[in-house]
């Protein structure tokens, strides 16, 4: 058994132990604007990361640091409340754990969110996207070192790391619900610095919509492992350089709590109708 697998096994077993018998089939990580859905998932069992071998802690406000196993929108589901960032000094094989974890739990889907910085002159600070599509700036990869070949290939393909289906339900809820959602090519960068003007430039003439500092570390890992992926943002500030202002965490907070509904509306009504 590799040193990873024995880890994961670990983190595992641990949890079992709050829930034994227990196989959620969506794992969801509870990014900025989404962290109050915690409150909706019923029959909660929630388990401090601290407590999981293997688990870091965000220190960044808004990430609650709890992992919950329960059921919502009718499906059985263990959820991040808040995760936690390279930039905070974690390796990115230490960000991404709880995916390797959660699909050792039973999981198949991944439905990811963040907040993000809007590129995109057409969209509007509060609107949502889903992630069609990403660009990898952070200069590392989780998948950096020895490859365990139980767990993944060595050369995962990543032509469609978000699912086409999810994606089309997600957008399919939002039309019903009357909720305006872009579509779009999120890039991750490092940060923790927000970026210069000529840093925007150049991330939107690669093709990117929105910028953020997570998400992208997570769905290589759920594609390296299988998992079915959705990525949902919500644009908490406009990046455009020729019209920049500065911008405060505070201000970005206010909107993701405003979009946090919205967001969340569709999640439960992705979950009610993906199959059982």
């Amino acid at each position: 058994m590799s040193t990873l697998k024995s880890k994961i096994t670990a983190a595992e077993k641990a949890i079992r132990k709050h829930a034994k018998g227990f196989r959620p089939k969506v794992g969801l990580i509870l990014g900025t604007g989404l962290g109050s859905l915690a409150g909706s998932i019923k029959k909660t069992k929630s388990i401090p990361f601290k407590s999981i071998p293997g688990f870091g802690v965000s220190k960044v406000q808004s990430h609650a640091g709890n992992l919950l196993l329960g059921e919502l929108g009718g499906k059985p589901v263990v959820a991040m409340q808040g995760r936690y960032h390279w930039y905070e000094g974690w390796s990115l094989a230490e960000v991404t754990f709880p995916v390797r974890v959660m699909k050792a739990l039973g999981i198949e889907t991944l439905i990811v969110s963040n907040a993000c910085g809007g590129m995109n002159p057409n969209w509007d600070v509060g609107d949502l996207m889903v992630i069609d599509d990403h660009i990898n700036m952070m200069g590392d990869n989780p998948l950096r070192g020895d490859n365990d070949d139980a767990l993944g290939p060595r050369f995962p393909d990543m032509s469609a790391p978000y699912d086409h289906a999810l994606s089309a339900l997600a957008q399919s809820a939002a039309l019903d619900l009357g909720i305006r959602m872009q579509k779009g090519v999120y890039v991750a960068v490092g940060g923790p610095n927000l970026e210069t003007r000529a840093e925007y430039r150049m991330l939107r003439a690669m093709g990117a919509d929105v910028v953020g500092m997570s998400t992208v570390p997570e769905v290589i890992v759920a594609r390296h492992q299988g998992t079915r992926v959705l990525g949902l943002s919500v644009i908490t500030d406009r990046c455009l350089p020729d019209a920049l202002h500065p911008t405060e965490l505070s201000e970005i907070l206010k909107v993701a709590e405003v979009a946090e509904p919205k967001l969340a509306s569709i999640v439960v009504n992705v979950l009610e109708r993906m199959p059982s």
